[in-house]
């Protein structure tokens, strides 16, 4: 299952590079305006006068495709994996209990005094009421 999520976030990621790769050159619609001064060159262009901007669209309309589908694939197989593989939040784990002043417990003698305050607590305890 890791290797296969490997492979989604690969894709995704060269997918999301190759859009924006994609983005950038193409033209916005203030374009036109300025070649009609004579500040563009579109029949010299690689693609031609209006080559460029069809299949430029169109490979980015298959790139968010591809991104639209590892992003789903990538959601299913990581809502799917186990719950018992999965680290969890840290808000959810809960820090060790420090050992009473006055216990018998072996490493009693390694207990911080009495008379030093408790760790707060941690997560909603914090938060406070009304």
């Amino acid at each position: 299952m890791n290797v296969l999520m490997t492979i989604f976030q690969a894709v995704q990621i060269l997918a999301a590079i190759g859009m924006i790769g994609l983005i950038l050159m193409q033209h916005g619609k203030g374009a036109d305006a300025g070649a009609a001064f004579g500040g563009g060159a579109g029949s010299a262009s690689l693609f031609g006068a209006t080559g460029g901007a069809n299949f430029l669209s169109r490979t980015t309309a298959v790139l968010a495709g591809v991104f639209l589908v590892s992003t789903l694939a990538l959601a299913y197989f990581g809502h799917s994996v186990p719950s018992s593989s999965r680290s969890g939040s840290v808000l959810e784990t809960t820090a060790p209990a420090a050992p009473a002043a006055g216990s018998t417990a072996p490493d009693a003698a390694a207990a911080k005094p009495a008379e030093t305050p408790a760790a707060p607590a941690t997560g909603a305890a914090q938060i406070p009421g009304k």
